[in-house]
């Protein structure tokens, strides 16, 4: 099955007797790069699931309204953005602990994961990823990880491109010095 474009996906779902299908057709298309997205944000390969469930749940019920002015990508993209951060914010909230508690709480999950199957750069690399703030760890996941050019994350976050670039550049500079601080202390 390839895949079909953005209209021919939307020219389906808006036919009562294919909405099923065409929403099946997008789900497939798009579920394994939003949940690699969310599952960087979340770590938890259970909780990005069940955060990915949200997302496509929101999906169906906005599709209809969806005008077709930016990417569909972007625009599941942008709610996968904002599931992930809204997530991050009822964690916090629920635990009633610092940000250094979540932040131990997600790497701690990354650790003793079975789904993540990264050596032990990885896992340091990811680890630092973590200690950034919600949104720069969002910002560097999409340039990093997902190679996504500054102009269609500014679609997805609502951000000028000029302060996704200062955010990726601080993001990247302050993970190059975890790294050289985790090298120098031996971990």
């Amino acid at each position: 099955m390839s895949d079909l474009s953005d209209s021919e996906l939307l020219d389906l779902f808006r036919k009562e007797e294919s909405r099923n299908y065409a929403f099946n057709l997008l789900v497939r298309q798009y579920q394994q790069r939003l949940y690699a997205f969310i599952r960087r944000m979340v770590t938890d390969h259970d909780e990005a699931k069940d955060v990915l469930q949200n997302v496509f749940l929101k999906a169906w019920t906005g599709l209809d309204g969806f005008r077709a002015d930016a990417q569909l990508y972007s625009w599941l993209y942008r709610i996968a953005h904002n599931e992930s951060l809204n997530h991050l914010r009822k964690m916090r909230r629920g635990l009633f602990v610092s940000e250094e508690s979540v932040m131990e709480k997600l790497t701690t999950t990354l650790d003793s994961s079975e789904h993540f199957s990264g050596d032990a750069i990885q896992r340091k690399l990811q680890r630092a990823v973590m200690r950034l703030p919600d949104k720069q760890r969002a910002v560097f996941t999409m340039k990093y990880f997902e190679g996504m050019k500054y102009e269609t994350m500014s679609e997805v976050t609502g951000t000028s491109v000029g302060a996704l670039k200062s955010s990726y550049h601080i993001a990247v500079k302050k993970i190059e010095e975890w790294l050289t601080t985790d090298q120098t202390s031996g971990d």
